[in-house]
C-alpha cells in the first residue's frame, strides 16, 4: 500500500540541511534509488512517498541523518551505512528481536562517535566491554576487525589498558615468508597493513608511529607471540581462521591480567593448507560453554561496505547451502 510520510526536520538549521541534502540533492535521490521512494522538501518540511514499509524506513533514515548533521558530515558512505543500519533495525524486527539496544554502546575515537548497525553489531562492541574474550565471526565487511580495532583505541585512550597488539597470521597460516623479498619485518608488513590501515584512521598516522616506537602499540605476526604472557593489553588476533588448532592454543593462553583479547574471523575463506585444521572452527566448539568468552556470528545482512560486497556474500552462501 502506498503512502505519505509527512514530517518536520527539528531544529531548524540551514547548514544541516544543505549538509543532509547534498550537492544537487544527491544524498535524498540516494535513498529514493535504495528504496525506491520518492522525497520532496520545501525547507525543512519533507514529505516521503512509497511503499507503506520503504516510506517508512526512508523517513527514518532522512531524520537519522539529520541528526547526525550536528556532528559530521553526510556523504554518500554515511548514507549507504544509515541505510544498512536501517535495514538490520528491520531485520531484527522480523525476526522477533529487538530493534532498539536499551543500552545501546558507542565508541568515542579521533574520527567521531562510532556506534553499533544493528543488533550483532551492538552486541559484539557490549561483549567486548563485558567479556576478557570475545569472537567475532563473519563474512567480510561486517565490521568485525574494525569494531575491534574502535573498542582498543577507546581502552588505550581511556587508560583502561597500557598497551595495544594487534596480530595476524601472515601467510595462510603456515608463515612461510622464505620466498617473499627483504628482512622479515618487509616480509610480514603486507599482511598486517589492514590493521594499520585501520588505526591510522581512527589515531592518526603521525600519533600511531610514535606510540609504536614507545612499544605502546605492537602490530606483529602470530609467531612473534609464542613464549609471551600479555599483562595490562588490548589484543586482537584477525583472520583467526587462518590459525592451525596449536596456534590458536597457543594464543588464547597468552592473555595476563587486566587484558581483552578480541579474535576475528570468517570460517568460510579457511586458506589452511589440506588437512589442517582451522584454529578458529576448533575454538568455536572447545569453549562454546566457557564462562567470560562470547561468540558473537555475523551474516551477509551486517555487511557494510557496498552493497556489492553484500550481494557477493549472499551469493556465495546460496551456492555453499
Amino acid at each position: 500500500m502506498k503512502v505519505d510520510c509527512s514530517f518536520a526536520l527539528e531544529p531548524g538549521n540551514n547548514d544541516r540541511l544543505a549538509n543532509l541534502c547534498g550537492q544537487f540533492d544527491e544524498n535524498l535521490r540516494q535513498i529514493e534509488r535504495r528504496l525506491g521512494v520518492e522525497i520532496e522538501n520545501r525547507g525543512h518540511q519533507f514529505k516521503v512517498s512509497g511503499e507503506d514499509v520503504a516510506a517508512n524506513t526512508a523517513a527514518a533514515v532522512v531524520q537519522a541523518l539529520y541528526d547526525h548533521t550536528a556532528h559530521e558530515t553526510i556523504g554518500a558512505d554515511s548514507v549507504h551505512l544509515q541505510l544498512r543500519a536501517a535495514e538490520s533495525e528491520h531485520n531484527a524486527t522480523e525476526a522477533g528481536m529487538p530493534a532498539v539496544a536499551p543500552d545501546e554502546v558507542s565508541i568515542r575515537t579521533r574520527k567521531g562517535l562510532i556506534r553499533g548497525r544493528g543488533p550483532n553489531q551492538r552486541d559484539y562492541l557490549r561483549s567486548i566491554q563485558t567479556h576478557d574474550l570475545s569472537f567475532g565471526i563473519g563474512p567480510a565487511g561486517s565490521g568485525k576487525t574494525y569494531l575491534a580495532v574502535a573498542s582498543a583505541v577507546e581502552a588505550l585512550e581511556q587508560d583502561h589498558v597500557q598497551r595495544l597488539v594487534l596480530v595476524r597470521p601472515a601467510v595462510e597460516a603456515g608463515e612461510r615468508l622464505g620466498f617473499l623479498p627483504g628482512d622479515l619485518a618487509q616480509k610480514v608488513d603486507p599482511y598486517l597493513r589492514p590493521l594499520y590501515d585501520a588505526l591510522f584512521e581512527m589515531v592518526g598516522f603521525e600519533k600511531v608511529n610514535k606510540l609504536i616506537e614507545r612499544n605502546v602499540i605492537e602490530v606483529a605476526p602470530l609467531a612473534y607471540m609464542r613464549g609471551r604472557t600479555l599483562n595490562g593489553a588490548f589484543i586482537i588476533l584477525d583472520e583467526a581462521q587462518n590459525t592451525t588448532v596449536e596456534q590458536m592454543k597457543m594464543f588464547l593462553t597468552r592473555l595476563g591480567f587486566g587484558s581483552t583479547a578480541v579474535v576475528t574471523g570468517d570460517v568460510t575463506q579457511v586458506d589452511l593448507p589440506a588437512g589442517k585444521a582451522s584454529g578458529l572452527r576448533d575454538a568455536m566448539e572447545v569453549l562454546a560453554d566457557v564462562e567470560g568468552v562470547s561468540f558473537t556470528n555475523f551474516t551477509a545482512h551486517d555487511v557494510v561496505r557496498h552493497d556489492l560486497v553484500q550481494r557477493i556474500v549472499r551469493a556465495y552462501d546460496r551456492r555453499e547451502s
